[in-house]
């Protein structure tokens, strides 16, 4: 199978460059199944109904999210019945609303998708290792992609050896910044430790740029706002032996688009 993980959606601009380039790069990659972080969609700020119904229309077919997901409190009329949106999988258990991953099938063929949030420089989360290692007993597919999201590199590159051999893909999200260091880990996993941002590429993490200098100039509270203008498309193509499920090959996407 070929997957397409898209790196963080950052609002309008990052809907729009789906809207404009997603069939397109799904049609030149032969790609079966579209994944994307999608925790900053609406407006740069969680997910809404709407926005969630936009983005499956406009192609992608699962959701994971990150330590935003809550951002925008309507998620919670809406979390639990779409089981195509995964949310971190190591929020505490019995009390968290959603899934925190999902077994998908695709021309007669299941896989999973999980979805982990570090806890370095992060909230308070349960390990994920652990959480890992737990649910990996639950599954009855070969086929397991991963997304990690989390801020320091090497608690995303420790993950990944972690889960070398066991899983087929793990791919860290939430820095906005795509890395250069996509490889096939000794044991068949694809690995990444950051897919990059799908939004405003003239910006600070998708934030207009002016207003995090001046957050970092005079070091007063500062509404964000996301930024416009032109915006990029990042994200990762991978593919997977459908009967092993270890990795036969990833690539980095990365290109702008004119607003």
């Amino acid at each position: 199978m070929r997957f397409l993980a898209i790196g963080d959606v950052v609002g309008r601009p990052g809907r729009n460059v789906l809207k404009n380039s997603l069939s397109k790069v799904k049609e030149n990659y032969r790609i079966d199944v579209v994944i994307a972080n999608c925790e900053n969609a609406a407006g740069g700020n969680g997910l809404t109904k709407k926005v969630a119904d936009e983005l499956f229309d406009i192609g992608i077919d699962i959701m994971t999210m990150g330590n935003h997901v809550w951002s925008n409190k309507e998620i919670f009329s809406f979390i639990d019945s779409e089981q195509r949106i995964i949310r971190p999988a190591n929020y505490p258990e019995g009390t968290t609303p959603g899934r925190g991953y999902n077994i998908f099938e695709k021309n007669n063929i299941k896989f999973a998708v999980i979805n982990l949030c570090g806890r370095v420089f992060m909230d308070n989360f349960d390990c994920p290792f652990r959480k890992s290692d737990e649910i990996l007993k639950k599954l009855d597919t070969n086929i397991i992609i991963v997304d990690f999201h989390a801020e320091a590199t090497s608690e995303k590159i420790a993950l990944g050896f972690y889960l070398d051999g066991r899983v087929s893909c793990v791919y860290g999200t939430h820095t906005h910044v795509q890395t250069a260091d996509e490889k096939i880990l000794p044991n068949g996993t694809a690995y990444i430790t950051d897919i990059g941002m799908t939004g405003p590429c003239d910006s600070v993490l998708g934030v207009d740029k002016e207003i995090v200098i001046q957050k970092f100039v005079t070091m007063l509270p500062v509404k964000f706002e996301v930024a416009k203008g032109k915006a990029q498309f990042n994200g990762i193509v991978f593919e997977i032996d459908d009967s092993t499920g270890k990795a036969i090959s990833i690539d980095r996407i990365s290109f702008t688009l004119e607003e």
